[in-house]
């Protein structure tokens, strides 16, 4: 199977996710397997949402009962890489998936690292928002693999505009760390001014994805579309095809 993503509204990780759950016909049973993953203290929960009288799944991730809030991923302090791998190698998934995962979440550090001007070693994570984005990067190593998906590629991406507040003051959007993680992906700004693209979306995006442009010609099997939380005129979500 061969995947497009199309992020015409950014990309998020429970956006990705979502569409991804939602190329499936049974989406109750493909949540229970992502609750069987060993995520430690998380739930994972799976509704409709409608924007734009169009339907798609939204993601929630639940952390210990608390619910990440899309503006607290950037607050970083906690956890260091390190320990995130300790808890992607408890997993309940097979070494590719614990793989991809890893690498994935390097790049996030790499990127923080590099946005900060120190080691990746230093890079903390706050603990709720690093519980989260691990919850949205492993569902989507998941279900990429549980697809056989041999190819991805992607639309540039919509990263929004304006600004951005996190723990380090009011940033340009795209922030500083998905700026850096963007490096060899298309992407553009538009009048939409908050932050479309977050460092988790980007990261899934620039691990997976091996070529960008407009959509191709193909001939589609199923569509899923997976649903951000904020509320536009245009339909907030990622379309994987």
């Amino acid at each position: 199977m061969n995947l497009y993503f199309e992020c015409n509204m950014g990309a998020a990780g429970d956006m990705i996710s979502g569409a991804l759950v939602d190329l499936f016909d049974d989406k109750n049973s493909i949540v229970k397997e992502l609750n069987s993953l060993n995520l430690p203290h998380t739930q994972i929960k799976c509704s409709e949402k409608t924007q734009s009288s169009i339907s798609g799944i939204h993601i929630d991730v639940i952390i210990d009962g608390d619910e990440e809030r899309p503006d607290e991923e950037h607050h970083h302090h906690g956890r260091n890489l390190s320990d995130i791998n300790s808890i992607i190698n408890s997993l309940a998934v097979d070494e590719k998936v614990k793989s991809d995962i890893i690498n994935i979440y390097r790049l996030v550090a790499k990127a923080e690292a590099k946005a900060h001007n120190t080691e990746v070693d230093m890079v903390h994570f706050h603990e709720l928002g690093m519980l989260d984005a691990v919850a949205d990067i492993t569902m989507c190593a998941y279900l990429i693999n549980r697809l056989e998906v041999k190819k991805i590629l992607s639309s540039p991406v919509n990263v929004g505009a304006g600004t951005v507040k996190c723990a380090h003051g009011v940033l340009p959007v795209p922030a500083p760390a998905t700026a850096n993680l963007l490096e060899g992906v298309p992407y553009y700004k538009s009048d939409i001014k908050t932050e479309l693209c977050t460092p988790t979306g980007a990261a899934l995006i620039k691990h997976f994805a091996t070529g960008f442009g407009s959509m191709p010609v193909m001939i589609t099997e199923a569509i899923g579309y997976g649903m951000g939380n904020k509320d536009f005129e245009t339909a907030n979500c990622v379309r994987i095809m």
